[in-house]
This record gives C-alpha cells, sequence and structure tokens, in this order.
C-alpha cells in the first residue's frame, strides 16, 4: 500500500446526487488529507497525519500546495481521426455555415476521406498521441467515437484502433459506434445505408466485441428522427446501449432519444423548454458540448436550465476535427460554466461522476473507497482556484490507477 498526501484538499464528489442542481457547500472537502492506496483502488481517504498514523504504507509525499480531485472523465468525444479541417474553420468564420459545407462535400465526409486513407498504424499514432494530450490534461477515461470511415471495413478499422490503443495507453478508451454520422456518396439513400450498417456492420461489431454503445447523428443533412427510430430499435435489440447526437441545429433528436430510452442524448444546443422537461423526464443523460459552440460561434446548450429541470448534466469536450478541435475540457469547462451560472459542483460533477454514468462506469468519478484511483492534483491551496483560472492552471499531478503518470518521474 501506499500513503499519498499531504494534500491541501482532498475534493471527493462523494455523496452527490447523480441529477440536479448542486450547491458548493454539499461538496466533501479534506484538508490536510490523505489517499491510501492498494494497487489500482483507493482504500481510505481522511486526514493525512492520521492515515500515516494508522496504516503501515509507503509513503508518497506531496510538497507544496495541491488540490486533488477525480480524473475526468471525457464522455464524448471524436479523436480517432486523419488529418485538420482548418479550411472549414476558414469557410465558417467567413462567413459559411456548418450545413453549407457539409452539402458541398466539406465537413464530415473530408474526415472520411482522409481516415479513409490512412493506416492503422497511422491512427493509432495520432489518437494515442490525443490521448497523452488529454491525460495531461487530468482526463484519465475517455469516449472514443468511429464515424469517419463509414464502410464495414474503415468502421471496423477505426473500433480497432480505438481497441488497441486502449489496451497499450494509460488512458482508458471507451469505444462508440456512430457508422450512422452522415450518409456516406456510395449510397442513395439514408435508409439503404442505415439499413446497411444495421444488417453488415453492427453484427460484426457484436461478433468482434468492439464496441456496447451506437450513436447516431440526428440532424438535418445527417439523419432524420423517422429514419434514426428503427435503426435504433435494432440496435438495442442487439443489446447496444443508445447514444443520439440530438438537437444541435433543430429540435427532434431529444424527443426521439426519449422515445427509444436513449442512455444520452448529447449537443441539446437548440433544444426548448419542452424538451428538456421530456428529457427530465425521461431520465435522458444531457450531456452537452462548450468545445462545438466556441467552435462554431454558436450559443451553448441550456445547461442551467436542464439541471434546474432536474436532468443529470454531463460535460463533455467534442473533440473533433471540425466543429470542436480544441480538445480542452478544463478551459471549456470553465468558460461554459461562467456563461450558464454553474456553480463549481455542478462544473466538476459534469466531468466526474456523472459522466462515468453516461458511459455506465461505476467504479470512478469519486474519490472514494473502492474506487479506481484515478486523479488529478493542481498547484494550489484552494479548489475554487481551478475554474477561476479558466482553464490556464493545469494538473502539475497525474495518477491513473494508482500510478503516478504525469508529474515526477512522468511515465509518458
Amino acid at each position: 500500500m501506499i500513503l499519498i498526501g499531504p494534500f491541501s484538499q482532498i475534493i471527493t464528489m462523494g455523496g452527490l446526487p447523480l441529477c440536479g442542481p448542486l450547491k458548493d457547500d454539499a461538496l466533501v472537502v479534506i484538508p490536510n488529507g490523505g489517499v491510501l492506496v492498494n494497487k489500482d483502488k483507493i482504500v481510505a481517504l481522511g486526514s493525512f497525519n492520521t492515515l500515516r498514523k494508522k496504516h503501515k504504507a509507503r509513503l508518497v509525499e506531496i510538497t507544496g500546495p495541491a488540490c486533488l480531485l477525480p480524473g475526468l472523465i471525457d464522455a464524448h468525444t471524436h479523436i480517432c481521426h486523419a488529418g485538420s479541417r482548418a479550411n472549414d474553420y476558414a469557410l465558417r468564420v467567413a462567413g459559411k455555415t456548418y450545413l453549407e459545407i457539409l452539402k458541398q462535400g466539406g465537413g464530415i465526409l473530408d474526415s472520411v476521406r482522409k481516415t479513409r486513407a490512412a493506416s492503422r498504424k497511422q491512427l493509432c499514432q495520432t489518437l494515442s498521441e490525443r490521448a497523452t494530450h488529454a491525460l495531461r490534461s487530468g482526463v484519465t477515461t475517455c469516449e472514443v467515437k468511429s464515424g469517419y470511415g463509414l464502410t464495414v471495413d474503415d468502421e471496423i478499422k477505426m473500433l480497432e484502433v480505438i481497441k488497441s490503443v486502449h489496451k497499450d495507453h494509460p488512458v482508458d478508451l471507451v469505444p462508440s459506434c456512430l457508422a450512422a454520422h452522415v450518409k456516406p456518396p456510395e449510397f442513395d439513400t439514408h435508409k439503404d445505408y442505415l439499413n446497411f450498417v444495421a444488417t453488415s456492420l453492427l453484427p460484426v461489431v457484436v461478433k468482434k466485441k468492439l464496441s456496447r454503445r451506437v450513436d447516431v447523428f440526428v440532424e438535418e443533412g445527417a439523419f432524420s428522427s423517422a429514419l434514426s427510430r428503427p435503426y435504433l430499435q435494432r440496435a438495442a435489440a442487439m443489446g447496444f446501449d443508445l447514444i443520439i447526437h440530438a438537437d444541435q441545429f433543430s429540435t427532434g433528436g431529444s424527443r426521439l432519444a426519449c422515445e427509444v430510452k436513449a442512455l444520452s442524448a448529447d449537443h441539446l444546443e437548440a433544444s426548448t423548454d419542452a424538451d428538456i422537461r421530456a428529457l427530465a423526464k425521461a431520465g435522458v443523460i444531457a450531456t452537452v458540448l462548450p468545445g462545438a459552440s466556441l467552435g462554431l460561434g454558436m450559443p451553448f446548450a441550456p445547461a442551467r436550465k436542464l439541471l434546474d429541470h432536474g436532468c443529470s448534466v454531463v460535460i463533455a469536450s467534442d473533440w473533433n476535427p471540425g466543429s470542436a478541435p480544441m480538445g480542452d475540457l478544463w478551459t471549456q469547462a470553465a468558460v461554459f460554466g461562467a456563461a450558464q451560472k454553474l456553480s463549481t459542483a455542478e462544473t466538476f460533477a459534469g466531468m466526474t461522476f456523472r459522466a462515468a454514468r453516461a458511459l455506465r462506469l461505476h467504479d470512478r468519478g469519486v474519490l472514494w473507497p473502492d474506487m479506481l484511483a484515478d486523479m488529478q492534483a493542481f498547484p494550489c491551496k484552494d479548489y475554487r482556484e481551478i475554474l477561476y483560472h479558466q482553464g490556464q492552471l493545469k494538473p502539475n499531478r497525474v495518477w491513473k490507477k494508482g500510478v503516478l503518470i504525469v508529474g515526477e518521474k512522468e511515465k509518458l
């Protein structure tokens, strides 16, 4: 066993509800704290001096100010891809809309062409580099979508790359099958393509155990609710959790998420009050993506309303080559929280234990006995400094399963 500390503060994120608003005074904060770790799990937390007297453990001393939080869980990313879409970004800031660029053959289809042409080795290298970048910012678990292949072979290639990097990289990567991203040019109709995915791709994903999650982009230029409904129902019958890119530019996706009992509805920038009430009633997790709003120059998702109506709100980066190229979850969350008037507790929760629920992970997101020792420490005495610096204060130590990966004697 090892005893790590003393920390100026340990913010456990324990004992908080999965849904609804949170006040900062509900946070469990342990001053001058220590964490007792055995292998990959937390054994105990509390006063550092008390733990040192009570347990025989190897001491890992923390010098200087340090606030400890759970490792971040980024529950929505597209970081397995090849190439850049800097040209798309230049067109958008010059006045073209996201959907206009998509209709002209840019957007997602541009990334599809580049990802199809990339080798597995190239995709593994770039995915690993992005996962390392995320880890240096405190992300210890990261969802990663396919969706830039859009053929059986290329989607399987992407999912196998995610699986391979997951095995070799400290960050846990959770794969999602987003073959229903857009219709590829090889198909005449959206209906034919979705039928192809359901009959030719998803059975292979199941057989190879490459993902337990199916996602679909419900939007103009992508897939309608009417076409997505039977596709999602077939995926659910195969045992997949359902995720929907919903209400990014127009409404309808969130209502479909409620109808098919999706695990989460992601985006929600265009959601109405009626949509929000429906999400809360159905218990669908609301995953908001401030990186996309920043990348597209459009309004943020209404997180304050979602929380006040009783939703479980998750904050994820949407890190992708087109609409959300930043990939810095702390910066996005800090700016988003200020705009939406989120408490520090609500912002932290959206990237820790509530994000874990969006991935059906029950062993992380909270610093508590028997949970994974996925942790990050910031060089400050007061946890309120973290969001105050709006992403410019980064963790100087990150542990994954009890092993110090970022910091002294760095293992990256």
